[in-house]
């Protein structure tokens, strides 16, 4: 019995040896595999902790560079900058200079527009004087019209017929045609020269006596001639001319020598022109 008993125990304590032993080879592995584990995440932690150092070394690079590039453009800015401001100043000068010079122009030209002013002025009341003198003239002339239209006479002329009014000078003349009855035709002929025309016909002269007042002309008209021999200052000389012949007369108000002057009057339904 007492050896059963003691049978009994040493199986007992060699059971719980042996469970101690199989707990320590338990918590062994498991020491093992938490150990394995451990050392394999360090591992990865270590490899991720030299990735992220060189990736931080990358960054520093990275950085330093775009630093040496900030601080490049930073120098070419400002040189820019400074150049910048520069043309800007000359800018600024060359447009002050500009507005003095045309602030002094627009001043000359003030200076010279007054000027002007007051030397149109002073032509102004010295073309009121010059309108005031000329009402007088023409009030002298219209005047000397009148008492030349009174001095207008009428003669028998070398035809035998009345002649119109009779213009003893070129004033006179001008009345005449004025009044438009006739038409007039001025000349100056000189003995030697060839037939001069007027109207549709000719005249030539072939002698002037100044001393008597005489002259003699040839008239040329219809294709043929006629000559007025030792006609007076002032006497009308008369001729029919025409295909409907009309009274032409010419009057000579200048006896020179070789030279005389005078006019032509014909009928106003005669449209030629000398």
């Amino acid at each position: 019995m007492a050896e059963q008993t003691g049978y009994v125990e040493e199986r007992s304590v060699s059971g719980a040896l042996l469970a101690v032993v199989a707990i320590a080879v338990l918590a062994a592995l498991g020491g093992l595999i938490w150990c394995y584990n451990l050392q394999k995440d360090l591992t990865a932690e270590g490899q991720k902790l030299t990735a992220a150092e060189q990736k931080n070394v990358e960054l520093n690079q990275k950085l330093d560079a775009t630093n040496a590039r900030l601080r490049a453009t930073s120098e070419t800015l400002g040189q820019s900058v400074g150049m910048t401001q520069k043309q800007l100043e000359l800018k600024a000068q060359s447009i002050l200079a500009q507005q003095k010079l045309a602030q002094q122009k627009l001043e000359e030209a003030q200076a010279a527009t007054q000027k002007q002013i007051g030397a149109v002025s002073t032509e102004v009341s010295s073309v009121k004087t010059d309108v005031g003198g000329v009402k007088t003239d023409v009030a002298a002339t219209r005047s000397d019209l009148e008492q030349t239209k009174t001095q207008l006479t009428r003669a028998i002329g070398d035809a035998g017929v009345m002649s119109g009014l009779i213009a003893k000078n070129h004033d006179e003349l001008e009345i005449l045609k004025h009044r438009g009855d006739r038409n007039y035709y001025e000349f100056t002929l000189q003995k030697g020269q060839k037939p001069t025309l007027l109207s549709t016909i000719k005249l030539q002269l072939r002698k002037a006596d100044q001393k008597h007042s005489r002259y003699t002309l040839r008239v040329s008209a219809d294709d043929r001639e006629i000559e007025k021999k030792d006609k007076n200052l002032d006497e009308p000389v008369q001729f029919y001319t025409g295909k409907d012949p009309e009274l032409y007369e010419l009057v000579v108000n200048s006896i020179e020598k070789n030279k005389v002057s005078g006019y032509l009057s014909t009928p106003k339904t005669k449209t030629a022109t000398p």
